[in-house]
């Protein structure tokens, strides 16, 4: 690693501390004929060790450098797709995979990239078991956050809408090279089976949810005055007066569903006075 040179622009900062690589395969757990992959393998501090426990990986890694150097491993266990994971369509590592198979998705992820790619992740939790992830330590503080605390926000609420979220444990600093700025830990991700509040549109919760936490210390009643009316967020069951924090993902889908459900019943009636 002494004669790699490390890019700012990937935001690379690779793992190398052997306890810290145990621990996270014990976590993962992997087993020889699980279809895994990783996202951002880097030069392969945690590639190999799993290697070394199933029949084959595969990994998504941009970096054409990077590349060249996992190839020189020259190991055929190892199917490298050189593609930038914001883009990958990770349905098609399930092509020849019967219908039951699901991706095991693990990762380092770039602190600058991580949100984003994991909302693309989302988008495919269907064919995916579990993932786990090496991310800013305040990011995983934040998807994990209960209602009520600082923390909780439009991210917590809408990647555990989709999935269990489990803090597994803390990574400092001095476990990669070089060194990031920030805490990092290990978040682990299982999509719902079956979704415990089912929302009828998720599109229509995720701009509710924004516009909720849209200014924080405001409350429901007035960031979201433009979508439901005080009385009618009482009619849910909910304090118009609290702050968006306060709410449970069960009280988001609620609001949400309510919402969606006025619209369309004013669009039905708009529709109905034009037509007569």
């Amino acid at each position: 690693m002494q004669d790699y040179k490390t890019k700012k622009r990937f935001g690379q900062h690779f793992l190398n501390d052997h306890s810290v690589i145990e621990k996270l395969i014990y976590e993962i757990n992997p087993k020889p004929n699980e279809k895994i992959v990783e996202i951002g393998p880097g030069l392969g501090a945690l590639t190999f060790p799993l290697l070394d426990k199933i029949d084959s990986l595969n990994v998504v890694e941009i970096d054409r450098d990077v590349i060249a150097r996992l190839q020189q491993k020259n190991n055929p266990k190892l199917n490298i797709h050189g593609v930038d994971a914001l883009k990958f369509d990770f349905r098609t590592l399930l092509q020849d995979e019967s219908s039951d198979t699901k991706l095991r998705v693990v990762g380092n992820l770039p602190y600058n990239i991580s949100t984003p790619l994991i909302f693309h992740l989302l988008e495919y939790r269907h064919q995916i078991s579990d993932m786990h992830f090496m991310l800013q330590n305040e990011v995983v503080n934040r998807i994990t956050a209960e209602p009520g605390s600082k923390t909780f926000g439009r991210l917590s609420v809408m990647v555990q809408y989709f999935c269990n979220c489990e803090y597994l444990f803390f990574v400092g600093p001095e476990s990669f090279s070089p060194p990031p700025k920030v805490d990092s830990a290990i978040l682990k991700l299982t999509p719902w089976s079956e979704l415990p509040f089912l929302a009828n549109d998720e599109d229509h919760l995720s701009r509710l949810v924004a516009q909720a936490f849209s200014m924080r210390r405001k409350t429901l009643r007035n960031n979201l005055k433009k979508i439901l009316t005080a009385e009618q967020i009482e009619t849910a069951g909910i304090d118009p007066s609290l702050r968006a924090e306060s709410l449970s993902v069960k009280d988001f889908v609620t609001l949400s569903n309510l919402s969606s459900s006025l619209e369309s019943n004013l669009d039905s009636n708009t529709e109905h006075d034009i037509k007569t």
